[in-house]
């Protein structure tokens, strides 16, 4: 079997990866009187929270981009929040999809390959009401939508294959390895600040190397994005290395995801 066969997989069966991430998204809050209302409400008290800490409590001022224009703190805050919260769920979600999932893993005639994608897409449904909820602040604030807002799909398509080359590496590991789900929360705690999304990159005054290195992480592209898309009005094609980078990355770790997830296939039943 080739490097694409779990794709080929996916894509035929659409309609049942369709379903169970639809099912899969409602039955995280069953139970709740608010039911799914709780995942739309999470991530937007988390931004009120970062909000009032940033900007009323520590007195962060409006951000001032490269051709002097300041803009209020919280959009500039939102556009780099919107990506990172889809990132941190739809890869702790994807990493864990396999075990919550044992009881399908373990039935011979099922499809396991499609679990990861499923725990995705279903992170997706909050992430595009939250992308939509950015949106509406923005035009509050009088940053209508504009050509340059189409991006985000561009850059929703990045970060949803970065995540899903990922989890297909993590998925397979974890079920021998139960230590990489607390490692990964560590990463992603360090991963928040790591990423310019509580501060200004292009502020930051240090060695040009190791600015650099802050490049190297490929949620820098994302997050970048997003705000360029919303914010700083700049062209994805503009990025060129930085994209080449980026695409590379996700070509790597798409090549180690298939390899690992195949390999280890065959002795997820009898581990689980």
């Amino acid at each position: 079997m080739g490097l694409f066969s779990i794709p080929k997989e996916v894509i035929k069966n659409r309609k049942l990866v369709g379903t169970l991430a639809f099912n899969d998204f409602k039955t995280q809050f069953s139970g709740s009187y608010l039911g799914t209302i709780w995942a739309f409400i999470q991530p937007v008290v988390t931004v009120c929270v970062y909000w009032f800490v940033f900007e009323k409590a520590l007195h962060a001022s409006g951000v001032g981009l490269k051709d002097g224009i300041a803009v209020p703190f919280v959009l500039w805050l939102i556009a780099g929040l919107v990506p990172w919260f889809y990132f941190s769920d739809a890869l702790n979600g994807g990493t864990n999809s396999l075990i919550q999932y044992n009881y399908l893993v373990k039935k011979v005639v099922f499809n396991i390959s499609i679990l990861p994608v499923v725990k995705l897409i279903s992170s997706f449904f909050v992430h595009l009401f939250f992308t939509a909820f950015a949106l509406v602040i923005f035009a509050l604030y009088g940053f209508l939508p504009d050509i340059y807002t189409a991006q985000i799909l561009y850059y929703m398509i990045c970060m949803f294959l970065l995540v899903a080359v990922l989890v297909y590496t993590t998925s397979a590991i974890i079920i021998f390895f139960r230590d990489l789900g607390p490692i990964i929360n560590i990463a992603l705690q360090v991963g928040i600040w790591a990423t310019p999304i509580m501060w200004n990159f292009d502020a930051l005054n240090i060695n040009p190397t190791i600015k650099g290195l802050f490049k190297l992480n490929p949620m820098f592209y994302i997050v970048q994005g997003y705000r360029d898309s919303l914010i700083n009005k700049v062209p994805f094609w503009e990025h060129g290395m930085l994209s080449l980078y980026f695409w590379g990355f996700v070509i790597v770790f798409f090549v180690i995801g298939m390899v690992v997830f195949r390999r280890l296939k065959v002795h997820f039943a009898d581990v689980l």
